[in-house]
């Protein structure tokens, strides 16, 4: 499975963007997306996951009411909307896809099989 995320970009305190990720290649198979951001000198950390089964979805409390994470008819493609975007949301946004993750390891890294190359989004005071 190849992931392609775009849709990052330079945007004011307060703005919104929508990322995207296409996935690519053995897309029969079903997934668990997940989206990660890791800004300079500090950990990739979980933003926002979304089963495929039953459709749930997971967020970080620092992102949780702001960001959504959905799927629309578009094949094989996941986006997170951003909104009221902060300076501390300042990343390189990185998709993710996995298999059959359970519950409790769905914010984990090691859970997530196949990873894209990542967007930046910087957010300006």
């Amino acid at each position: 499975v190849q992931l392609q995320a775009s849709g990052g970009g330079l945007v004011q305190a307060g703005g919104s963007l929508r990322l995207s990720c296409v996935a690519s290649g053995r897309t029969s198979r079903r997934y668990d997306m997940g989206w990660f951001r890791q800004a300079p000198g500090k950990e990739r950390e979980f933003v926002a996951a979304r089963r495929q089964s039953g459709g749930s979805t997971y967020y970080a409390d620092s992102v949780k009411g702001r960001f959504t994470i959905f799927r629309d008819n578009a094949p094989n493609t996941v986006y997170l909307q951003m909104n009221s975007l902060k300076p501390e949301d300042t990343a390189v946004y990185v998709c993710a896809a996995g298999s059959g993750i359970i519950l409790s390891s769905i914010r984990s890294p090691d859970a997530y099989s196949y990873w894209g190359q990542g967007t930046q989004v910087t957010v300006s005071s």
